[in-house]
């Protein structure tokens, strides 16, 4: 029989600390097998994992004997090395000040920021702002249905309409100076679509494609807000080698922000999924640009099964956003037997997967019809319990036929993960009291 090492075991031999080995499950740079509510590790796996670190994998960032602060409590969470102040080399390797939130995540007062939440979809970064206290301004979005949503569930208007038309964007402005009444502006947040850039030669070129991503920094010129906070998909930051990633940090440079990224894992911070977005913050107003600091560990993250359980035996309630897919009884057996972690079709990776039980969900998408598995159920997932997986509270209603409901939920940013980021910009800008 191949023996077989648990986490602390794989610790001692490769002289790490355990919680380090556990960011490495949580990766899958380190395979494992689950035994009842302990991991181990074969000897393949052992010694695959040993060639990957020897061959340079995630060096700078892991390795205990070269990093002085391993073991130093709020450190060894980032695996990171303190570089000076709150900045450290976080598990992506990158560089970043990390605000420990934990003493506010429960316990913030309403603030008197404000922020404009620009592609916004459906609100999920806008309702995580509102839940660090935030005060709503404006939301923008040119999907009918997002906008129905959005208008049923936040207070503050919402401009419905494509921001390249002049007209549009005039509303828009016009609604935001209204609703300010001469106050500043603290925050403008957007998602855009980042398929537009190209290259000719060793230059990023103009691409039509691109053109919401100009209007973003238009729109932050025109208005001057105090911080900026860029969300977008974690491809981005490889796309034509690391220069569209750089050439947003230059951008806004130029217009008067320093600009700070990372990328974020949604799990960290209370959400059952592990969604990863990359997020730029920045400000023209000369503070610490702050990410939040990790608030979970990888054993200790909202499970699948935790979110979405006493939803198996719930009635069907469209007001509830919970209405059961009725499969062919092959595509039902299909379903059930197809393994957590895995795509019913093997032409897809994401589409189609089966979100496992006892770990935190998989990325929750609609890709063309192809949404998630329910782990115990011969059937996809209903909007509500996707909802549910993106940190959405209950009484947040999504509105329009269920496949758009669907691609709403698909498409958002997990509140949670807006709440941590909220807070983040409250720490920056010294308006957090413990």
């Amino acid at each position: 029989m191949e023996k077989e090492y648990s986490i602390n075991e794989i610790a001692k031999m490769m002289g790490m600390s355990v919680k380090t080995v556990r960011r490495f499950v949580a990766s899958e740079e380190l395979k494992t097998s689950k035994k009842g509510s302990s991991y181990t590790i074969t000897e393949e796996d052992f010694q695959a994992f040993r060639r990957y670190i020897d061959e340079g994998g995630h060096i700078e960032a892991r390795k205990d004997a070269a990093n002085p602060f391993a073991g130093v409590s709020g450190l060894d969470v980032f695996d990171g090395r303190e570089l000076s102040g709150t900045e450290v080399v976080n598990k992506y390797n990158d560089r970043v000040n990390l605000a420990d939130l934990a003493p506010y995540w429960n316990s913030a007062k309403p603030s008197n920021m404000t922020f404009v939440d620009l592609f916004c979809g459906a609100g999920g970064l806008s309702k995580g702002l509102e839940m660090a206290g935030l005060q709503g301004i404006c939301g923008l979005d040119w999907f009918d249905e997002a906008c129905m949503t959005y208008n049923r569930n936040f207070d503050h208007p919402f401009v419905n309409g494509d921001i390249k038309d002049p007209a549009n964007k005039q509303k828009f402005y016009d609604t935001v100076r209204s609703q300010l009444n001469g106050r500043n502006l603290d925050i403008v947040a957007g998602g855009f679509p980042c398929q537009g850039f190209s290259m000719a030669g060793n230059r990023i070129v103009d691409d039509p494609r691109n053109s919401l991503y100009k209007e973003l920094i238009e729109i932050v010129e025109e208005l001057k807000p105090n911080f900026v906070i860029c969300e977008n998909v974690k491809g981005l930051r490889t796309m034509l080698g690391g220069l569209v990633e750089k050439k947003i940090i230059a951008d806004f440079k130029e217009i008067g922000y320093e600009m700070n990224v990372t990328t974020l894992c949604a799990a960290d911070y209370y959400t059952p999924q592990k969604r990863e977005r990359v997020i730029f913050i920045g400000n023209r107003i000369g503070v610490t640009n702050y990410h939040p600091k990790p608030m979970l560990e990888p054993e200790n993250y909202i499970t699948t099964g935790q979110s979405i359980a006493d939803l198996m035996n719930h009635p069907e309630d469209p007001a509830f956003n919970h209405v059961p897919t009725r499969h062919k009884e092959d595509m039902a057996k299909r379903i059930m037997e197809t393994p957590e972690g895995q795509s019913l079709y093997k032409g897809y990776s994401d589409a189609w997967k089966k979100c496992p039980w006892d770990a935190p969900s998989c990325t929750i998408k609609e890709n063309h019809g192809g949404v998630n598995l329910h782990p115990k159920l011969p059937r996809v997932l209903t909007a509500r319990e996707m909802a549910r997986l993106q940190s959405f509270p209950d009484d947040f209603i999504f509105e329009g036929p269920k496949n758009k409901q669907l691609v709403q939920i698909g498409n958002a940013v997990p509140p949670l993960l807006g709440k941590a980021i909220g807070l983040s910009l409250r720490y920056s800008n010294g308006d957090l009291d413990e």
